[in-house]
């Protein structure tokens, strides 16, 4: 399957991973405020955005399609930065393709099972009538079992209309509903060698000292980093810290030779 994306830059290969119901221009003004001589590709995965549907839904289905990138690319390795969904792809890649992951970022998800917390956005999404005129008529479906503003305009983000103008989402919601499932179990495999860093969220449930204990056997040379003031969606609650964090990881893979 050939991934959607949006690349630009100059350096080594620097790959973003969204996040359920997400896209890869979630990422983008992280991206573009970091100023690291870098490639940059921020990647739609399977089922969302401009990517390909597809018939499964699956982690290990995820990372293959993240392997197949690298290699269409000439990508001998990148680092990878994931967050929640994609953090979860970024492991499993990392843990089972190590040579091909310099370095791994994750943002706020563990490698632990996890409850089916997405399960009320999926029946809420599975139940909107989208033969309407407005999108404000999408949202005032939305906002009787998502009272929260802000998560109605992330997936708002992922309402577009057809050449015909009728409305439909850019998810392939029937095989997210299907497989969320699947998605919510362990990440396993052997140990990471590579260089890791967990990014938690000070207000998020997601990722706890609690996974610290499995993080260190999957990843040796994990770091766990608290992003102060910040829920789930670290990199829109504080993307200074966000920031700050990603440079000093970035600049202890490539750091800069100094002059005599």
């Amino acid at each position: 399957m050939r991934l959607h994306y949006e690349a630009w830059g100059e350096g080594p290969a620097f790959l973003f991973l969204h996040g359920f119901l997400g896209s890869g221009d979630n990422w983008r003004t992280m991206a573009r405020s970091l100023g690291l001589p870098a490639r940059y590709y921020l990647i739609d995965l399977r089922n969302h955005g401009r990517s390909p549907h597809a018939p499964e839904h699956t982690y290990p289905a995820m990372m293959a399609d993240i392997v197949a990138l690298l290699d269409s690319e000439g990508l001998p390795e990148a680092v990878i930065l994931g967050h929640s969904m994609g953090g979860r792809v970024g492991m499993l890649t990392a843990m089972h393709h190590p040579t091909r992951v310099r370095g791994l970022i994750v943002g706020d998800i563990s490698p632990a099972a996890h409850p089916p917390v997405h399960l009320p956005l999926l029946e809420a999404l599975r139940q909107v009538n989208l033969h309407v005129a407005r999108r404000e008529d999408v949202d005032a479906q939305l906002a009787q079992a998502i009272p929260e503003p802000g998560i109605r305009q992330f997936l708002l983000k992922s309402l577009v209309r057809d050449e015909q103008g009728h409305f439909h989402w850019r998810w392939n919601l029937p095989v997210l509903i299907r497989d969320y499932p699947k998605m919510t179990g362990p990440i396993e495999g052997p140990p990471y060698p590579g260089p890791a860093l967990f990014l938690q969220g000070e207000k998020s449930p997601f990722l706890t000292q609690a996974h610290l204990p499995l993080i260190q056997r999957l990843f040796p040379k994990a770091r766990l980093q608290t992003i102060p003031g910040a829920g789930h969606w670290i990199h829109v609650d504080n993307p200074t810290a966000v920031r700050d964090a990603i440079i000093a990881f970035w600049n202890d893979l490539f750091p800069v030779s100094e002059n005599p």
